[in-house]
């Protein structure tokens, strides 16, 4: 069953005019993100306190699916009707970041490469997608574990942000990846192209445990430990002290898999860092202005 354009129309509209009255009913630069389960999201305050520090207007809408009652067909409605409304992009997350490229006009070079979207610039007559979590991760990785080895990691979920976050391994150095999904073709497919591409052993595994047992880390790239999914994505038995452990959720801070990483001793990377660093890029692509990366940590934690 179709959706039809209005009912979305009015009721992205009415979030819209919801934050423009809440900040005086003065218009500027409008964004918003697009998923499902974000009521949590700290994007909204991050965006907007930079936004102000530089002086802009700036108002970012949360446009949650599952409060809207809407379904994932809705999805190029949401679009079009953010567009149409003046818009200048769109943050999207979980469960979108793959199947909104098949309503954009063109994606930028590093999103064709990964095959996931995390960010849509709206401009005159195209919607251009772009991939800013890479990037995020990569920062993250190397401002809290730069010195970690890897020599092989294990990364659970091959999704658009698992996509985006075995990019960013490789592009750091490692030598080996074992990718780890529900989704066996789907893990395949990703093992296949990032093989080809980097030239380097990825491989889809079938027994996590068994990867962990001869791995320097972990990564979390499902959305398992999100408050709507909470949880770990595998058992953490298999972990010891002598692990890395990263996650890409960030509500909550921190995980439960973090607080039993690092109750085993190992050393933990939170998603709070891949939040602020995506953030960043995805602020200077929807203002064409250059984000402080310490104004946008402080404007993340003041969001708690």
């Amino acid at each position: 069953m179709g959706i039809e354009t209005a009912p979305v129309r009015e009721l992205i509209a009415a979030l819209a005019r919801r934050h423009e009255e809440a900040r005086g009913g003065a218009r500027g630069v409008l964004v918003g993100l697009v998923g499902r389960g974000i009521g949590s999201s700290r994007s909204p305050r991050m965006h907007e306190r930079e936004g102000r520090r530089l002086g802009l207007r700036y108002s970012y809408v949360l446009i949650d699916l599952d409060s809207l009652g809407l379904a994932d067909v809705a999805l190029p409605e949401v679009l079009r009707a953010a567009a149409d409304l003046g818009f200048a992009g769109l943050n999207v997350t979980h469960p979108f970041k793959q199947s909104v490229i098949a309503h954009l006009s063109d994606l930028a070079p590093e999103a064709a490469a990964i095959g996931a979207v995390n960010t849509v610039v709206f401009e005159p007559g195209r919607r251009l997608g772009h991939n800013t979590d890479s990037w995020g991760f990569a920062e993250s990785f190397r401002a809290a574990l730069g010195n970690a080895p890897l020599e092989r990691v294990v990364q659970f979920g091959a999704g658009g942000g698992g996509a985006a976050v075995a990019h960013a391994l490789l592009q750091l150095g490692a030598d080996a990846l074992d990718l780890c999904d529900p989704d066996l073709d789907r893990a395949k497919r990703l093992a296949g192209s990032l093989s080809e591409r980097f030239g380097r052993t990825v491989a889809a595994v079938t027994d996590p445990l068994a990867a962990l047992g001869g791995a320097s880390g972990a990564v979390n790239a499902t959305p398992v430990g999100m408050e709507k999914y909470p949880g770990v994505p595998f058992d953490t038995g298999a972990l010891t002290a002598r692990h890395w452990v990263a996650d890409i959720v960030y509500f909550p801070p921190e995980t439960e898999l973090l607080r039993r990483a690092r109750a085993l001793g190992c050393r933990t990377l939170a998603g709070t860092g891949m939040a602020i660093f995506q953030a960043i890029k995805a602020f200077e692509l929807f203002t064409g202005l250059s984000a402080d990366r310490e104004s946008m940590t402080e404007h993340f934690e003041a969001a708690a």
